[in-house]
């Protein structure tokens, strides 16, 4: 007898039914610049003006400045429609810099540095401690995008079951770790620059001199990882695994440990890889160091050093990659490299689809004026409401959360959410930095619960290797005590940052500084 379905999963089924529902992302920004150019021109027609305190970007000066509304519908609004599509695209802040980004890791990825590394990290690790390495390894593999889901999920399967626990117990800590903590990490990776160079954009709509770095969220997010991580291994251990209870089914693995061809490999990685920090480390902390600002002497800021970040990230993963790969064997000639930047390459390819729809999306917002119409007349209402500080920034993480049940990716979720919000709560004297922060917090946690995203139906076959009955129900039933606990504890450490003052990333803080 087919069991009746309960209230919790018949609105998951309504949710997967809505969003199988709406169109691709291409096509949703496509009907967004449609519905920003019928709105100037009706917003324009109304002579609709703001007035706030800021900088004017005509003049660079800080005072009371006031915005008029532009029609994109009139002659010279059509005009610039046609006339600035390729500016919009080239200068998108974050195209170059996930792309540049991408050609390290993709080597990295294409000569097995990366699969190699995180089953040395778990293989390496005592019984008592799978599940902290497990989560953690998830956390950290963030660093290289997509990589720990179609590594790391199946080996935390692997890995439980080789020591006789429940495989699937596995599976969902390594999910949550890839996917539930996928901002949390000890350091910036691909994420990091893309999510600011949106920012970026996004704060130039109200203040022209303001730039979210890489960096920028860089301290909160390297605690961010041993919170996750603690609250990953205590799901997993007291709900999830005893929820499962003991495991009956016939795949026990056993883990391959690595190949000589492996192990030297991985000797050459990071020997290289201590090349590397040595070779910045002497570019950055001597006192008159190359890549410290010629005039102030500072690394941070707008220094050579953070300027040259991106590129850095990449070397970061290429160097090890390349050495990696000379050791194991894996790269026979310069072809072999080129091939592994070649294939990141291809498969940024409806990426750059994206980001030219998004570009052009971003951009009218800007000339209309439509952004910072709505940011003034935003903050002007919640403050009417009298929402303000922590609870104005729980509420945004919130619908963050709930938005990424219906659109999974991060980066168009957030050009989509970034030139509304940003402005909106830069009016309540929040700094671009803490409010990207939020939204990370937010677009992670409900990752793992919903079947939108985009390895929701890899992770779902991957648990049905070890239950054939298992299906899209079991796993979000599993995932859903992450979410939770996730969701809470991540945002208990947003309050405690906040009402401690603490600065969340070098040269960030959480309010708005004067200009």
């Amino acid at each position: 007898m087919k069991k009746k379905k309960g209230l919790f999963l018949k609105f998951l089924d309504g949710v997967e039914k809505v969003g199988n529902a709406l169109p691709h992302p291409v096509t949703i920004f496509l009907i967004l610049c449609a519905i920003v150019a019928v709105a100037s021109h009706i917003v324009a027609m109304v002579g609709t003006t703001v007035t706030y305190q800021g900088i004017d970007p005509k003049t660079f000066k800080a005072g009371e400045v006031t915005v008029k509304a532009v029609s994109l519908l009139t002659p010279e609004g059509i005009r610039y429609i046609f006339t600035s599509a390729v500016n919009n695209f080239t200068s998108f802040a974050p195209l170059g810099t996930v792309l540049v980004a991408m050609l390290g890791v993709g080597v990295a990825e294409g000569s097995g540095l990366i699969s190699t590394a995180l089953r040395r990290m778990v293989l390496s690790t005592p019984k008592t401690l799978i599940t902290v390495i497990v989560v953690f390894a998830g956390v950290m593999s963030n660093v290289a995008s997509d990589a720990g889901y179609v590594v790391l999920v199946p080996l935390g399967a692997i890995i439980f079951a080789s020591v006789g626990r429940h495989p699937i117990a596995g599976l969902a800590a390594a999910f949550a770790g890839v996917s539930g903590g996928f901002s949390a990490n000890l350091m910036i990776g691909t994420i990091d620059p893309l999510l600011a160079g949106i920012s970026t954009e996004a704060a130039h709509i109200l203040r022209p001199d303001i730039s979210v770095t890489p960096t920028a969220n860089l301290y909160f997010m390297f605690i961010s990882t041993f919170v996750i991580t603690a609250l990953g291994t205590f799901v997993t251990e007291k709900i999830v695994e005893p929820r499962l209870g003991e495991y009956k089914g016939k795949h026990m693995e056993v883990v391959q440990d690595l190949t000589s061809e492996e192990k030297r490999g991985l000797k050459f990685a990071l020997i290289s890889l201590i090349v590397f920090i040595a070779a910045i480390l002497f570019l950055t902390v001597p006192a008159s160091a190359i890549l410290r600002d010629p005039k102030t002497g500072e690394i941070l800021g707008h220094s050579p050093f953070m300027n040259s970040i991106v590129l850095i990230i990449a070397l970061f993963f290429f160097v090890p990659g390349v050495a990696y790969g000379i050791g194991a064997r894996t790269i026979k000639n310069d072809k072999d490299i080129v091939n592994g930047m070649a294939k990141a390459m291809s498969s940024m390819g409806s990426y750059l689809v994206l980001t030219f729809i998004a570009a052009q999306f971003v951009a009218y917002f800007n000339y209309t004026k439509l952004g910072t119409i709505i940011a003034v007349k935003g903050a002007d209402a919640l403050q009417a409401i009298g929402l303000k500080g922590i609870g104005l920034i729980l509420l945004f993480v919130l619908l963050t959360a709930f938005i990424n049940l219906f659109m999974g990716s991060a980066s168009a979720k957030w050009a989509i959410m970034a030139p509304i919000f940003v402005p909106m709560l830069m009016g309540s004297q929040f700094s671009p930095d803490f409010i990207q922060i939020a939204y990370r917090i937010g677009d992670s946690t409900t990752n793992i619960i919903s079947p939108l995203m985009s390895y929701f139906a890899v992770i779902v076959a991957f648990a049905a290797k070890y239950d054939e009955d298992s299906g899209i129900g079991t796993l979000i039933s599993t995932m859903v005590p992450y979410t939770i606990v996730f969701l809470l504890g991540w945002s208990a450490l947003l309050i405690v940052w906040y009402f401690a003052g603490w600065p969340i990333g070098p040269g960030a803080g959480i309010h708005l500084l004067a200009p």
